[in-house]
């Protein structure tokens, strides 16, 4: 069984009826009913309200892919909080940053870059699978078409990915690397571009499939340790290190 924690700053939700209509659940709710339709997960939500902005240590520690999903306050993510997840993440955990996830705190601590992109708004995205092979492209089939998604462009200020899964395309003309993966140490990073709160691409069955191949592709293939310091062993006089 995989363990995911689903982590939505959850504030449009409560300012937007919009959204609250589109997402009654919230986007968190959302993304975690598409996963419990999987019997290999075992899912808990968490937003950043709660205490400890959702993420105390007793959940961190015990999260195998952590799901991560902000947009208005990415500023208000406690600086202590983000070491903490990039700890996790270097000592094996997995993570998947969805949509404007891009300027999250954690998201430009693990890449090391601005995450800086072009948006305008709304306009017929076509999700294009670019590595059918891959892992989390399975089920997927040629492409993914929303109807209406938030349009990011290139130049992306991300480093280069070690795996491109997709490669959006926009009604006016612009294309993103929409699917992007990383390895962090120990542990997988994935970036997927679709998500914005007054579109509705977290009811859409493909990137559903996305959401629980991405999960199990980032789940920890061995023990998760303690990536924030070095064991140090003292070495006999003569023996070779």
């Amino acid at each position: 069984m995989i363990k995911v924690t689903v982590w939505n700053e959850y504030r449009h939700e409560k300012k937007s009826e919009t959204v609250r209509q589109l997402y009654p659940d919230g986007i968190h709710g959302a993304i975690a009913g598409a996963l419990k339709a999987d019997d290999d997960f075992i899912v808990r939500t968490a937003t950043l309200d709660e205490p400890d902005q959702g993420l105390p240590d007793k959940v961190l520690n015990d999260t195998d892919v952590l799901i991560w999903w902000g947009h208005m306050a990415h500023g208000e993510v406690d600086d202590a909080l983000v070491e903490r997840i990039a700890v996790r993440v270097r000592g094996g955990m997995g993570i998947i940053v969805l949509h404007s996830g891009h300027f999250s705190k954690i998201f430009k601590k693990l890449t090391g870059t601005s995450g800086s992109l072009k948006w305008r708004d709304g306009d017929s995205c076509r999700v294009w699978v670019v590595n059918p092979s891959h892992p989390i492209a399975q089920g997927i089939g040629e492409s993914i078409e929303l109807p209406e998604e938030e349009m990011y462009g290139e130049p992306f200020g991300i480093p280069e990915p070690d795996e491109l899964v997709f490669v959006s395309w926009f009604g006016g003309g612009e294309v993103f690397r929409s699917g992007c993966c990383f390895k962090v140490e120990r542990g997988r990073m994935f970036y997927f571009q679709p998500g914005h709160e007054t579109n509705t691409a977290f009811h859409n069955e493909k990137v559903k499939t996305v959401l629980r191949n991405a999960c199990k592709w980032a789940a920890p293939a061995g023990e998760i340790i303690d990536s924030s310091g070095c064991e140090w062993r003292k070495v006999p006089t003569g023996e070779v290190k």
